[in-house]
């Protein structure tokens, strides 16, 4: 289940909502939430169920594991490393290195 927890909390940063809120919301303590988020055996499924809809309103378990959120997507985006290419000669000129 750690995989999931890993998910949540994703999900739950890349919406920017602290965990305090989210826990409130889904009527959950702020250390059920923690333990959620570390993927802690023994919680009911209707904990996570509803700690997604406090935090992602209408998403489905589905869409989490399938990463299908906006929010989500656009994490990953912002967290892939991307390629830098040399400059060429004239902007090197141009910067006077």
């Amino acid at each position: 289940m750690r995989p999931l927890g890993q998910l949540l909390a994703r999900l739950r940063l890349a919406r920017q909502v602290k965990q305090a809120d989210a826990a409130l919301r889904a009527g959950l303590s702020r250390n059920t939430a923690y333990r959620l988020e570390k993927g802690e055996p023994g919680l009911a499924l209707g904990q996570v169920l509803r700690y997604l809809q406090a935090i992602s309103p209408g998403s489905t378990l589905l869409d989490l594991l399938s990463e299908k959120d906006p929010a989500l997507q656009a994490l990953s985006a912002r967290e892939k490393t991307q390629r830098v290419r040399d400059l060429s000669t004239a902007e090197r000129e141009e910067l006077d290195f």
